[in-house]
């Protein structure tokens, strides 16, 4: 069975030397390096703020109310809107 390669990048960070001590300790603390430290935050933290990017959160008033102008078919979109949308199918979304 062949072992798959994993290819590391390099991240330059300039912090201040609190910063520093502080992630030192904390990956001491947790057994681990500075960079394993690091790595497991972002692999953490990434995905719930790309999550939160890539959703909206509506009220349940302002969602009765969004579905009430999509029902109305005496409304037409809007120049802008129809612009966004077909940038949105360019893209692929």
């Amino acid at each position: 069975m062949a072992q798959q390669v994993i290819r590391r990048e390099r991240i330059d960070m300039r912090v201040d030397h609190s910063v520093k001590q502080l992630a030192e300790r904390a990956s001491t603390a947790r057994g681990a390096s500075v960079t394993e430290y690091i790595s497991s935050l972002i692999r953490e933290d990434a995905p719930k703020v790309l999550e939160n990017e890539a959703s909206i959160k509506l009220t349940n008033a302002q969602f009765d109310h969004f579905m009430t102008v999509c029902n109305d078919i005496e409304q037409k979109p809007s120049d802008r809107i129809l612009d966004a949308a077909k940038r949105l199918d360019s893209e692929g979304f």
